[in-house]
């Protein structure tokens, strides 16, 4: 039996329940969150020597000086983006990394568009993706600070890299009732939210969060 198909061994059933209980205890609210969380087995997306903490509550490496961010901050930013909806139709995620954000959201999403600027990261979580047989999702390689204006107004833009502003750009590739969640800041970082109404945009800044910079370009 292969170990990346068993997940661990037989304990990953119980390994993602822990994992489900210690977010719900964090302060995630949103069940069918959860219960997709519960449902993805997190250690394919990173490498078998870190497989046993990849239920853990932190980042990890996954090369190119990249992370795979922890749980809670999957969570929280898939929930904010949600905002109580069971699905939502077409959504955006800036920095795809290994895959793992975009399986998430490909379990609540009609549609999943993600762009990563490092070509072999993409590829990895190409491959990550077909393993589980998740066909919703829509790979790019391109610079993620552009968006993709071409396919948007977007339910949901997700950025998983901290950029040193909101951008206007995205902001406006958001349909009316869509919401933006971003890690904004340098050496302080927090998460925004902006959501899009028919009168313009509201901005709320949530937590201290800590993301690898938005860099410029293709990798």
């Amino acid at each position: 039996m292969n170990v990346r198909q068993s997940g661990i061994g037989m304990t990953s059933q119980r390994t993602r329940a822990r994992m489900v209980e210690r977010l719900r205890a964090e302060g995630i609210k949103d069940e069918v969150v959860l219960e997709v969380m519960g449902s993805i087995p997190r250690h394919i997306f990173v490498d078998e020597a870190l497989a046993s903490r990849a239920y853990e509550d932190t980042a990890l490496p996954i090369g190119f000086g990249q992370t795979i961010s922890s749980p809670y901050i999957v969570a929280r930013m898939t929930e904010l983006m949600l905002a109580g909806e069971p699905k939502l139709n077409k959504v955006l995620e800036i920095g795809t990394g290994c895959g793992y954000q975009a399986a998430v959201l490909a379990k609540l999403c009609t549609e999943v568009y993600s762009i990563e600027r490092i070509a072999p990261l993409l590829e990895k979580a190409r491959a990550h993706l077909r393993e589980l047989k998740i066909t919703n999702v829509k790979f790019k390689h391109s610079d993620g600070s552009l968006g993709l204006p071409v396919v948007g107004p977007f339910d949901g833009i997700l950025m998983a890299a901290a950029a040193t502003r909101i951008m206007p750009a995205l902001k406006e590739q958001l349909a009316v009732g869509g919401r933006l969640i971003m890690p904004v800041g340098s050496s302080d970082q927090y998460l925004y939210l902006i959501e899009r109404t028919a009168k313009g945009f509201n901005e709320v800044k949530c937590e201290q969060v800590r993301f690898v910079p938005l860099l410029p370009g293709l990798g």
